[in-house]
Order: C-alpha cells, then sequence, then structure tokens
C-alpha cells in the first residue's frame, strides 16, 4: 500500500497570532546606549594599579633629614673665594648657593685619605671666634 503523499500547509505571509484573550503582555527592554564595562577589568585594573602605586610611594618616600643652622666666622678672603666659585659654577651651567659649596666642601674632605685630610688642616689658619667687633 503506498500512501499518497500530503501537500505541506500553505505558508502564508502573516504568522498565526494567539488569540487576544490568551496573550501575555509583552515587557519592554530598556537597552542603554551606553556600554557596559567588562567586571574582570573594572574591579581588577584599579586594584592592580592601586599595589603599583603604594609599592612606588614606598620606595619614593624618602624620609626627610633634619636641617641643622649654625652661624661662623670666615675671613674675608676666603669669603671672597666662595663668590668666586659660585660664579664658577653658574659659568659651567650650574649655579649653587654658598651653602651648595660648603657642603660639597665636606664632602670632598671627608673622601680624603688621612695624610690629605691633616695636611687641608694644616694648611687653613686658625682664626679667633665669636662675632667681628664693628
Amino acid at each position: 500500500m503506498v500512501k499518497k503523499a500530503t501537500a505541506p500547509a500553505p505558508l502564508t505571509s502573516k504568522p498565526q497570532v494567539a488569540p487576544a484573550a490568551t496573550a501575555k503582555p509583552v515587557k519592554k527592554v530598556v537597552i542603554s546606549k551606553l556600554k557596559p564595562k567588562p567586571v574582570a577589568k573594572t574591579i581588577v585594573k584599579p586594584m592592580a594599579e592601586a599595589v603599583v602605586k603604594a609599592a612606588v610611594e614606598k620606595v619614593v618616600k624618602v624620609k626627610k633629614l633634619k636641617q641643622m643652622r649654625d652661624s661662623f666666622t670666615i675671613p674675608k678672603t676666603e669669603y671672597v673665594v666662595l663668590n668666586e666659585l659660585k660664579e664658577r659654577s653658574a659659568s659651567l651651567t650650574h649655579a649653587v648657593k654658598k651653602s651648595e659649596l660648603l657642603r660639597a666642601g665636606i664632602k670632598a674632605l671627608a673622601a680624603m685619605t688621612d695624610a690629605n685630610f691633616l695636611s687641608a688642616l694644616k694648611a687653613v689658619p686658625a682664626i679667633k671666634t665669636g662675632r667681628p667687633k664693628k
């Protein structure tokens, strides 16, 4: 027995709609125009940056050295030499202050051997301490 092939139901251009009584209300979906940020980037990236910044801040923060203030008497000839050294550094495109020159001299003395240091000390004559009379 051979069955006759039945023709498929004709396709209609309109889809069949359920009766209105059984239709469910359609929920509106609001799509934001802003693109959401991926969760991994928003949480991990700032945390990683914060850890790196904290590590850099620990390295960069150096305890400030306490500054000391002092006064001393110096012969005018040596004071003139200080000014000449300031002008010399300015001509070498590195302007310095008197205090910086004195600190550089202290570093140079500290780097000397004992024999050189003693000979440098002996080359400087002793002067009377205290304020000069006017």
